[in-house]
């Protein structure tokens, strides 16, 4: 990748991990797997995703279990915005989640993890693997959107090579790296 320094550990797709369209994404990287919601991941997400102390920087938060099964259970198009589980390949336990929209051959990403795996490279390996998929895809660059105060996620995407590119109407950083 142009300027992206990515660790060849973290690797995606393999050629055992199914991809299909639309959201049916499965990535596996050194610890954790990437893929579409169950049911059963819903009690977890709904526990993190509802801490507003945990959530101040987001907008996708404190909703109640069916609007969430609403929103990440079932086919979305990726146009429209797709919500990943990021689970532990070991136990299959819910260590945070990952979005991501199409916007031609861009796409924009998000990120969250629960706050007990905080700190733990988690968010990092799996943004990884993520933009390792999206290049394997021949995605032209990935973009990002992160409030001013989430120093933690600034300083992530700083370590992945993303730059800032502005501020959009709502006082977000904006961030892109190419992929090409």
């Amino acid at each position: 990748m142009a300027g992206v320094n990515i660790d060849n550990r973290f690797h995606s797709p393999q050629p055992d991990s199914p991809i299909a369209a639309d959201g049916d994404v499965r990535i596996r990287t050194q610890r954790l797997e990437l893929r579409p919601f169950s049911d059963g991941d819903l009690d977890a997400l709904a526990a993190y995703r509802n801490n507003r102390e945990w959530m101040r920087f987001q907008g996708f938060k404190c909703l109640s279990r069916q609007e969430y099964s609403q929103a990440v259970l079932g086919s979305h198009r990726e146009e429209d915005g797709v919500q990943l589980a990021m689970v532990f390949q070991a136990s299959g336990r819910l260590a945070g989640d990952l979005y991501y929209r199409r916007e031609g051959d861009a796409c924009h990403l998000g990120y969250t993890v629960a706050p007990e795996f905080a700190r733990m490279g988690y968010a990092s390996e799996a943004v990884k693997g993520f933009l390792r998929y999206l290049q394997s895809r021949g995605f032209r660059e990935a973009l990002a959107e992160v409030a001013p105060e989430n120093q933690a996620s600034v300083a992530l995407l700083g370590k992945l090579g993303f730059t800032q590119r502005g501020v959009d109407t709502e006082g977000d950083l904006c961030f892109a790296l190419p992929l090409r």
